[in-house]
Protein backbone atom coordinates (compact mmCIF):
# COMPACT_ATOMS: atom_id res chain seq x y z
CA UNK A 1 0.00 0.00 0.00
CA UNK A 2 2.69 2.46 0.83
CA UNK A 3 4.35 1.62 -2.26
CA UNK A 4 1.56 2.51 -4.32
CA UNK A 5 0.93 5.74 -2.75
CA UNK A 6 4.45 6.37 -2.99
CA UNK A 7 4.30 5.96 -6.74
CA UNK A 8 0.53 8.17 -7.12
CA UNK A 9 2.74 11.17 -5.53
CA UNK A 10 5.83 10.56 -7.40
CA UNK A 11 3.39 10.56 -10.84
CA UNK A 12 1.88 14.08 -8.68
CA UNK A 13 4.49 15.25 -8.64
CA UNK A 14 5.90 14.74 -12.25
CA UNK A 15 2.31 16.08 -13.55
CA UNK A 16 2.59 19.04 -11.41
CA UNK A 17 5.86 19.87 -12.68
CA UNK A 18 5.17 18.75 -16.77
CA UNK A 19 2.17 21.83 -16.05
CA UNK A 20 4.78 24.58 -14.55
CA UNK A 21 6.93 23.78 -17.93
CA UNK A 22 4.00 24.76 -20.05
CA UNK A 23 3.72 27.88 -18.15
CA UNK A 24 7.06 28.31 -18.33
CA UNK A 25 6.90 28.04 -22.42
CA UNK A 26 3.73 30.07 -22.52
CA UNK A 27 5.72 33.13 -20.88
CA UNK A 28 8.54 32.30 -23.07
CA UNK A 29 6.62 32.61 -26.30
CA UNK A 30 5.22 36.16 -25.02
CA UNK A 31 8.44 37.68 -24.64
CA UNK A 32 10.77 35.90 -26.72
CA UNK A 33 9.07 34.92 -29.63
CA UNK A 34 9.39 38.77 -31.27
CA UNK A 35 12.93 39.76 -30.43
CA UNK A 36 15.21 40.77 -32.62
CA UNK A 37 17.22 38.30 -32.68
CA UNK A 38 15.12 35.51 -32.91
CA UNK A 39 13.72 37.00 -35.73
CA UNK A 40 16.37 37.66 -37.90
CA UNK A 41 18.05 34.06 -36.85
CA UNK A 42 14.49 32.32 -37.13
CA UNK A 43 12.98 33.78 -40.08
CA UNK A 44 15.29 36.65 -42.47
CA UNK A 45 18.43 34.25 -42.25
CA UNK A 46 16.88 31.04 -43.24
CA UNK A 47 15.06 32.98 -45.98
CA UNK A 48 17.70 34.64 -47.45
CA UNK A 49 20.55 31.94 -47.16
CA UNK A 50 17.31 29.96 -49.36
CA UNK A 51 16.92 32.38 -52.02
CA UNK A 52 20.60 32.24 -52.29
CA UNK A 53 20.75 28.39 -52.45
CA UNK A 54 18.12 28.35 -54.98
CA UNK A 55 19.62 31.68 -57.74
CA UNK A 56 21.46 29.91 -61.08
CA UNK A 57 20.65 26.32 -59.74
CA UNK A 58 18.54 24.27 -61.99
CA UNK A 59 17.33 22.31 -59.15
CA UNK A 60 13.81 19.47 -58.94
CA UNK A 61 10.72 20.80 -56.67
CA UNK A 62 11.15 17.97 -54.23
CA UNK A 63 15.12 18.88 -53.98
CA UNK A 64 14.60 22.40 -53.43
CA UNK A 65 11.72 21.52 -51.11
CA UNK A 66 14.14 19.41 -48.77
CA UNK A 67 16.36 22.06 -48.49
CA UNK A 68 13.98 25.08 -47.93
CA UNK A 69 12.29 22.54 -45.09
CA UNK A 70 15.14 21.55 -43.40
CA UNK A 71 17.14 24.97 -43.44
CA UNK A 72 13.91 26.16 -41.30
CA UNK A 73 12.99 23.44 -39.18
CA UNK A 74 16.72 23.82 -38.13
CA UNK A 75 17.35 27.64 -37.91
CA UNK A 76 13.51 27.96 -36.46
CA UNK A 77 13.94 25.64 -33.33
CA UNK A 78 17.10 26.71 -32.71
CA UNK A 79 16.57 30.36 -32.58
CA UNK A 80 14.79 31.11 -29.52
CA UNK A 81 16.51 28.46 -27.20
CA UNK A 82 19.77 30.41 -26.99
CA UNK A 83 18.53 33.58 -25.83
CA UNK A 84 16.34 32.97 -22.84
CA UNK A 85 18.58 31.71 -20.37
CA UNK A 86 20.99 34.99 -20.77
CA UNK A 87 18.42 37.58 -21.06
CA UNK A 88 16.39 36.23 -17.84
CA UNK A 89 19.66 36.22 -16.48
CA UNK A 90 20.27 39.64 -17.12
CA UNK A 91 16.90 40.68 -15.95
CA UNK A 92 17.03 39.11 -12.84
CA UNK A 93 14.15 36.92 -13.43
CA UNK A 94 15.92 33.99 -14.04
CA UNK A 95 17.41 34.28 -10.09
CA UNK A 96 13.47 34.80 -9.02
CA UNK A 97 12.42 31.73 -11.33
CA UNK A 98 14.43 28.53 -9.57
CA UNK A 99 14.17 30.13 -6.31
CA UNK A 100 10.61 29.41 -6.63
CA UNK A 101 9.53 25.52 -5.84
CA UNK A 102 10.50 24.96 -9.71
CA UNK A 103 13.61 22.19 -10.84
CA UNK A 104 15.90 23.40 -13.18
CA UNK A 105 14.99 21.02 -15.50
CA UNK A 106 11.63 22.23 -15.37
CA UNK A 107 12.60 25.18 -16.49
CA UNK A 108 14.71 23.68 -19.09
CA UNK A 109 11.80 21.64 -20.28
CA UNK A 110 10.01 24.79 -20.69
CA UNK A 111 12.55 26.52 -22.61
CA UNK A 112 12.47 23.63 -25.00
CA UNK A 113 8.94 23.67 -25.55
CA UNK A 114 8.96 26.75 -26.28
CA UNK A 115 11.24 26.73 -29.57
CA UNK A 116 9.22 23.87 -30.39
CA UNK A 117 6.43 26.01 -30.93
CA UNK A 118 7.87 28.31 -32.79
CA UNK A 119 9.93 25.96 -34.94
CA UNK A 120 6.11 23.66 -35.45
CA UNK A 121 4.28 26.76 -36.32
CA UNK A 122 6.89 27.96 -38.87
CA UNK A 123 7.54 25.24 -40.51
CA UNK A 124 4.51 23.59 -40.84
CA UNK A 125 2.88 26.56 -42.51
CA UNK A 126 6.58 26.80 -45.05
CA UNK A 127 5.58 22.95 -45.55
CA UNK A 128 2.37 23.63 -47.61
CA UNK A 129 4.31 25.19 -49.92
CA UNK A 130 4.62 20.97 -50.93
CA UNK A 131 1.13 21.90 -52.60
CA UNK A 132 1.81 24.49 -54.81
CA UNK A 133 5.03 22.97 -56.00
CA UNK A 134 2.77 19.81 -56.67
CA UNK A 135 4.96 17.86 -54.27
CA UNK A 136 3.31 14.42 -53.53
CA UNK A 137 4.72 14.29 -49.73
CA UNK A 138 4.22 11.13 -48.11
CA UNK A 139 2.68 12.63 -44.55
CA UNK A 140 3.68 8.96 -42.61
CA UNK A 141 7.22 9.96 -42.97
CA UNK A 142 7.11 14.08 -43.58
CA UNK A 143 4.82 14.48 -40.37
CA UNK A 144 7.18 12.19 -37.74
CA UNK A 145 10.10 12.94 -38.90
CA UNK A 146 9.32 16.91 -38.55
CA UNK A 147 8.08 16.62 -35.28
CA UNK A 148 10.93 14.70 -34.10
CA UNK A 149 13.88 16.73 -35.70
CA UNK A 150 11.80 19.84 -33.91
CA UNK A 151 12.20 18.18 -31.11
CA UNK A 152 16.00 17.46 -31.45
CA UNK A 153 17.14 20.78 -32.36
CA UNK A 154 14.91 22.26 -30.02
CA UNK A 155 16.70 20.04 -27.20
CA UNK A 156 20.12 21.04 -28.39
CA UNK A 157 19.15 25.10 -27.82
CA UNK A 158 19.15 23.57 -23.94
CA UNK A 159 22.61 22.71 -25.01
CA UNK A 160 23.72 25.81 -26.55
CA UNK A 161 22.33 28.15 -23.75
CA UNK A 162 24.15 26.34 -21.11
CA UNK A 163 27.96 27.74 -21.32
CA UNK A 164 29.32 29.66 -21.11
CA UNK A 165 27.47 30.83 -18.45
CA UNK A 166 26.89 34.49 -19.44
CA UNK A 167 24.06 37.15 -19.04
CA UNK A 168 25.12 38.43 -22.77
CA UNK A 169 23.33 37.39 -24.72
CA UNK A 170 25.56 38.14 -27.62
CA UNK A 171 27.91 35.53 -26.08
CA UNK A 172 25.75 32.88 -26.52
CA UNK A 173 24.75 33.64 -29.83
CA UNK A 174 27.71 34.19 -31.35
CA UNK A 175 28.92 30.73 -29.95
CA UNK A 176 25.49 28.96 -30.98
CA UNK A 177 25.56 30.37 -34.01
CA UNK A 178 29.34 28.84 -35.08
CA UNK A 179 28.04 25.29 -34.01
CA UNK A 180 24.72 25.60 -35.77
CA UNK A 181 26.64 26.82 -39.34
CA UNK A 182 28.97 24.06 -39.08
CA UNK A 183 26.62 21.82 -38.52
CA UNK A 184 24.32 22.86 -41.66
CA UNK A 185 27.41 23.04 -43.83
CA UNK A 186 28.07 19.36 -43.31
CA UNK A 187 24.30 17.75 -43.18
CA UNK A 188 24.50 17.34 -47.17
CA UNK A 189 21.93 20.05 -47.59
CA UNK A 190 24.02 21.32 -50.36
CA UNK A 191 25.68 17.98 -51.87
CA UNK A 192 24.18 15.27 -51.58
CA UNK A 193 25.98 12.22 -49.20
CA UNK A 194 25.84 10.07 -52.73
CA UNK A 195 28.06 12.14 -54.29
CA UNK A 196 30.61 13.12 -51.28
CA UNK A 197 33.46 11.28 -50.84
CA UNK A 198 34.21 8.58 -48.30
CA UNK A 199 35.82 10.74 -45.53
CA UNK A 200 33.35 14.28 -45.93
CA UNK A 201 30.22 11.68 -46.07
CA UNK A 202 31.46 10.35 -42.39
CA UNK A 203 32.03 14.07 -41.31
CA UNK A 204 28.05 14.58 -41.41
CA UNK A 205 27.38 11.56 -39.72
CA UNK A 206 27.68 14.06 -36.84
CA UNK A 207 25.18 16.45 -37.66
CA UNK A 208 21.94 16.05 -36.69
CA UNK A 209 20.73 17.67 -39.87
CA UNK A 210 21.78 15.36 -42.10
CA UNK A 211 19.22 12.83 -40.68
CA UNK A 212 16.59 14.90 -40.63
CA UNK A 213 17.55 15.94 -44.68
CA UNK A 214 17.58 11.98 -45.55
CA UNK A 215 14.59 11.31 -44.15
CA UNK A 216 12.62 14.80 -46.07
CA UNK A 217 14.21 12.66 -49.18
CA UNK A 218 12.45 9.86 -48.16
CA UNK A 219 9.06 11.86 -47.68
CA UNK A 220 9.16 13.44 -51.20
CA UNK A 221 9.71 10.22 -53.26
CA UNK A 222 14.34 11.01 -53.61
CA UNK A 223 16.61 8.44 -52.90
CA UNK A 224 17.80 8.59 -49.69
CA UNK A 225 21.20 7.66 -48.62
CA UNK A 226 20.60 5.98 -44.89
CA UNK A 227 18.21 3.10 -43.46
CA UNK A 228 14.84 5.48 -42.70
CA UNK A 229 14.43 3.92 -39.50
CA UNK A 230 18.16 5.01 -38.84
CA UNK A 231 17.40 8.54 -39.62
CA UNK A 232 14.32 8.10 -36.81
CA UNK A 233 16.97 6.99 -34.72
CA UNK A 234 19.34 9.10 -34.69
CA UNK A 235 17.46 12.16 -34.22
CA UNK A 236 16.05 10.58 -31.15
CA UNK A 237 19.11 9.62 -29.91
CA UNK A 238 20.49 13.51 -30.38
CA UNK A 239 17.58 14.43 -28.82
CA UNK A 240 18.06 12.78 -25.44
CA UNK A 241 21.98 13.39 -25.30
CA UNK A 242 21.31 17.13 -26.06
CA UNK A 243 19.01 17.42 -23.31
CA UNK A 244 20.92 15.42 -21.00
CA UNK A 245 23.99 17.34 -21.64
CA UNK A 246 22.10 20.19 -21.38
CA UNK A 247 20.51 20.37 -18.03
CA UNK A 248 24.04 18.58 -16.41
CA UNK A 249 25.95 21.52 -17.63
CA UNK A 250 23.14 24.15 -16.42
CA UNK A 251 23.14 22.51 -13.05
CA UNK A 252 27.24 22.37 -12.94
CA UNK A 253 27.66 26.40 -13.79
CA UNK A 254 24.25 27.73 -11.74
CA UNK A 255 25.93 29.66 -9.42
CA UNK A 256 28.85 30.84 -11.88
CA UNK A 257 25.31 32.83 -13.57
CA UNK A 258 24.97 34.81 -10.24
CA UNK A 259 28.69 36.02 -9.31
Amino acid sequence: MSSYISWVIKVSSLASQIGRSFAIAKKDMLIFYLKGPVVIMGLLFPLFLFIAFLIGRDLSHEYLFVALIAMTAFFTSTAVGPTIIPWEARSKTFERLISTPISITTVLLGDMQASFCFGLIITFAISLSSIFLHISLNLLIFIPAALLSLLTFSAMTILMSSYPPTDVPADVMMLSSLVKFTLLFVSGIFVPLDKLPGYARAITYISPLTYLVDALRYSTGLNGFIPLWIDFLALFIFGILFFALGVMVHKRVLEERFM
